[in-house]
């Protein structure tokens, strides 16, 4: 029985499966999403919730622990930067688990771990811009003012050409 073991060994010795972790979470806050199998994104979700928790910490001390963690130094700095502020007012919850069906080739349940986008602030962007077009549509339209074509002509160096091109 599995008492008080928790985690899953994925088939893998200690340090290759933290090694796998230590990059899919880098490539997690890199791209902010990636497709792996159910497993694995289960697992690695605690790791890259725990990752923006010190980011949203922000001391030197939590940097330096993500830097130990997260192997590219300009992950580390997108995740202080860009990433944990999105989150400042969340308690928890970064990531979301989208299970996307089975491996055609050896039928592995395949799941999109991303990390959760604040949607509300949008939603409220979308309405104003809706409520400001309804005036415009109450203009009158204002008529196209016809085209005339004129005839024009070049200069040349010879009057005799620029005769016969105002004769056509």
């Amino acid at each position: 029985m599995r008492h008080n073991n928790a985690g899953r060994r994925l088939g893998r010795t200690t340090s290759h499966r933290e090694a796998m972790f230590r990059n899919m979470v880098t490539s997690l806050l890199n791209h902010e999403k990636i497709t792996t199998t159910d497993a694995k994104a289960k697992e690695i979700r605690s790791v890259a919730e725990k990752m923006i928790t010190l980011g949203k910490r922000g001391d030197l001390h939590a940097m330096r622990l993500a830097a130990s963690y997260i192997r590219e130094k300009s992950v580390v700095t997108k995740l202080f930067s860009t990433i944990a502020p999105r989150y400042k007012e969340r308690s928890g919850g970064y990531t979301r688990i989208i299970k996307l069906g089975i491996r055609q080739g050896d039928t592995a349940p395949i799941s999109l771990i991303e990390l959760v986008e604040e949607e509300l602030p949008s939603k409220k962007a979308k309405q104003k811009p809706a409520k400001a077009a309804a005036p415009k549509k109450a203009k009158a339209p204002v008529a196209a003012a016809p085209v005339v074509e004129a005839n024009v002509t070049t200069s040349t160096a010879d009057p005799a050409e620029a005769c016969e091109a105002s004769a056509d």
